[in-house]
């Protein structure tokens, strides 16, 4: 037998959040406190979306050797945090005004050139109501996927230097919700004029270090381990979600707090180590990462980790796609 998995694991019942999100605003009702909006993440947008172009601007007529470079040590970790924004905004957690959050992902999605903020945010919201389904939850790896892919280190490394590719083709296989609607189309409208915008007035070279640090924010990188950290079975066969406290939290926007976000979706990230503090009982006894970096080696040199290491659930529950429409998701977490 082989020493990996040729199959997802799956289990019967809801998945943990739910009936964790019930326990906690049941022994700690004061958390409902830390449910508001976080208008200061607009700054965050505007100074990554800022140091982006100008850093491309500088590098308009460089080598490529020094774009790709610097893509790599510098601009994946902007790239990132709007990647972390455009997370916020899609749960409507930066501004009151549901029509602002969209404005706020578009424009967070500027400088890394695929359009994506808006089919993130409708993919998204099914993630978290239904996680492990994987029929409608575009986080899960297909299964042609992790079967291509397979447990070896050129195929993981492969699978991390064009995530996003593999992230766009998720979304076929996912049902419910539709592929366009007007403000997918907007985002797709806006983003290919900037982009078209960049390579006419500052040409190949900056353009090139914008979708380099796109590549590398999500991919083959530490960073790119964010996606191993947050559900692949890496430290229990039976932890479905891990959370992620180390360094790179506060440039990340506490991204890694990702049992937290998933216990309530509502609360912004400025707020996620508050939660923890006020209910430590919940999280204490939960198994976390430390450090992306031994977990992005081992994800990539651990035979025993691959995309099989999910779990999934054949059974939806009883939430509905009606219910996914509020963004405050973390009442949705709380039914039965």
């Amino acid at each position: 037998m082989p020493p990996y998995k040729q199959d997802f694991t799956y289990v019967t019942g809801t998945e943990p959040h739910r009936l964790r999100t019930k326990a906690i605003i049941s022994a700690h009702p004061e958390v409902r406190s830390l449910i508001t909006k976080n208008p200061t993440t607009a700054l965050v947008i505007l100074a990554c979306v800022s140091f982006q172009f100008v850093v491309a601007y500088f590098l308009r007529d460089q080598s490529w050797w020094l774009i790709l470079a610097l893509a790599w040590l510098v601009g994946a970790f902007p790239a990132h945090t709007l990647f972390v924004c455009i997370h916020e905004a899609a749960h409507h957690l930066i501004f009151r005004r549901r029509s602002w959050n969209i404005y706020a992902g578009i424009f967070a999605n500027l400088p890394t050139l695929l359009p994506s903020a808006i089919s993130f945010k409708n993919y998204h919201l099914k993630h978290h109501a239904f996680q492990g389904i994987h029929e409608l939850d575009a986080d899960l790896p297909s299964r042609w996927e992790a079967k291509l892919i397979n447990n070896y280190f050129i195929g993981k490394a492969i699978w991390l230097l064009i995530f996003p590719i593999f992230q766009g083709l998720r979304v076929i296989r996912c049902k419910e919700v539709a592929v366009f609607d007007r403000w997918v189309l907007t985002n797709i409208v806006v983003q290919l004029a900037v982009d078209v915008a960049v390579v006419y007035f500052l040409g190949w070279g900056a353009f090139a270090y914008l979708g380099f640090s796109l590549m590398f924010s999500i991919g083959l990188h530490p960073l790119g381990a964010r996606w191993i950290q947050e559900h692949y079975l890496v430290l229990d066969k039976n932890q479905e979600t891990y959370s992620y406290y180390g360094p790179l939290n506060p440039v990340n926007l506490n991204v890694g707090y990702h049992n937290e976000h998933h216990d309530m979706p509502s609360i912004p990230w400025n707020n996620l180590p508050k939660l923890k503090a006020l209910a430590p009982e919940f999280y204490d006894n939960l198994l976390y990462h430390k450090s992306y970096t031994k977990l992005f080696f081992q994800f990539l040199f651990s035979q025993e980790i691959g995309l099989f290491s999910r779990i999934l659930r054949r059974e939806r529950g009883n939430v509905t796609l009606a219910d996914i429409s509020t963004p405050d998701t973390d009442i949705l977490a709380t039914k039965g």
